[in-house]
């Protein structure tokens, strides 16, 4: 008896397995070059003379996420940190150092699966995890929404652009800023189907115009890791009143090799809100 054309039964499934393993490792591919979390904390706020709440917060669908509290002066604006893909909050005092420079009480955290926290990072879970330091400030702090400027740094960007458009923050500031991961992608690896690949989006370009509040947008053009055309696209989407910062140095410390700038930028946009 001749049998129909198409692939036989274990054809098939040898077929299926194919897809099935193509499909996780496509998910491990991108898991692993968007999140690099670092579990060992080398630094905290002390190791730079600041006194610091450490906290732990419970996020909406379980995992527990590490916090840090630096405050300034009661009355000084808050800024909520959402740091970038790589090492953890331990990796960020000095730039914790600068925004108390500026002025400003700082509530940072760690992602889940990132230093001290639990679970495992997502898009979805990241943004879960500025909600809970969100809260904190609100529901145990009673800090009013005009005090907190949510801030993201890299890849933290999206979840501070998403903070911005879930809530009214007194302001924005977006710190080495990609237009999406999937124009990240195109970029990295011009040779894969990105578009279909990529399941995390953080798209910062389409979100930008339509957040309610005043933003600074901070690039440097020697910016080894994120074109600096990025942050200027994103700067030319964000609505009035807006204000740029053009940054000196790499991607990873150009907040440093800025020099005082960094800090004056940061001030000034504060007092200004």
């Amino acid at each position: 008896m001749n049998q129909a054309p198409g692939l036989h039964p274990p054809a098939l499934v040898y077929w299926l397995l194919a897809v099935l393993f193509l499909l996780i490792g496509v998910r491990w591919f991108e898991r692993f070059n968007l999140y690099i979390p670092f579990r060992e904390i080398t630094a905290h706020p002390g190791t730079v003379g600041l006194k610091y709440d450490d906290l732990y917060l419970k996020t909406e669908d379980g995992p527990i996420i590490n916090a840090w509290w630096v405050e300034n002066k009661p009355e000084s604006p808050v800024i909520l940190f959402c740091h970038g893909n790589g090492g953890n909050i331990g990796s960020r005092v000095d730039k914790l150092r600068l925004f108390r420079q500026a002025g400003a009480s700082v509530l940072m955290f760690d992602y889940r699966g990132y230093g001290r926290s639990t679970g495992s990072p997502t898009e979805n879970g990241t943004y879960r995890d500025g909600e809970a330091a969100y809260r904190w400030l609100i529901d145990e702090k009673k800090i009013p929404p005009e005090r907190i400027v949510f801030c993201g740094e890299s890849l933290g960007n999206g979840v501070a652009i998403e903070l911005a458009l879930r809530h009214t923050p007194r302001g924005l500031i977006v710190d080495s800023a990609f237009t999406s991961i999937v124009a990240m992608g195109k970029l990295v690896f011009p040779f894969l189907p990105v578009d279909w690949m990529v399941k995390f989006r953080y798209d910062n370009l389409s979100k930008i115009p339509r957040v309610s509040c005043p933003v600074l947008v901070m690039h440097s053009p020697h910016d080894d890791v994120i074109p600096f055309a990025m942050g200027q696209a994103l700067f030319a989407a964000a609505p009035e009143p807006k204000t740029f910062l053009q940054m000196r140095g790499s991607h990873n410390e150009g907040f440093l090799e800025t020099g005082p700038a960094y800090v004056e930028a940061i001030a000034r946009f504060l007092k200004s809100l």
